[in-house]
């Protein structure tokens, strides 16, 4: 794919679109997880947090390879919005139920960015790579939103 045509241009919006939530993503796991008090929960979005980077990492790569070289991206307002509000809301006590509630919104941003990438014309392998990504990203917010329900029923 040529730089500099229509095509890449797509490709380079869908996947900067998908690089932001993903930075929001690592960043907010990373601040809920350090606010949580269970060790179990605090884990796993310490390890989410690593994940979203890894997933950056990939989609930054398929960039370079078509030629699109510098992608500094830096999340989005929503996302900065989102975790300063998951601290607030930890500072002011709201547990780790509240925080979960503001772990499954910032999921839903990563689940609307993924599907508006793959509604787009991306090659094959591209698509694959977020179609798997995806997936990966369906079964964490499927768990936040499973712990926040078991918390919400204790």
């Amino acid at each position: 794919m040529a730089i500099g045509t229509p095509r890449n241009y797509e490709l380079e919006s869908a996947l900067k679109s998908v690089i932001n939530v993903l930075e929001d993503g690592q960043k907010g796991m990373a601040e809920i997880g350090e606010h949580l008090t269970d060790p179990s929960l605090r884990r796993y979005f310490l390890a989410e947090s690593l994940r979203r980077a890894n997933f950056r990492g990939e989609l930054e790569n398929v960039l370079h390879r078509h030629g699109i070289a510098d992608v500094h991206e830096s999340g989005t307002v929503s996302g900065a919005l989102y975790r300063a509000w998951a601290g607030l809301k930890a500072k002011l006590g709201g547990g780790d139920h509240t925080l979960l509630e503001t772990a499954e919104q910032g999921e839903d941003e990563a689940k609307s960015a993924y599907k508006d990438a793959l509604d787009r014309d991306l090659p094959t392998p591209i698509r694959h790579l977020l179609t798997t990504q995806e997936e990966h990203i369906l079964m964490a917010h499927d768990y936040i939103r499973n712990q926040r329900d078991g918390l919400k029923a204790a």
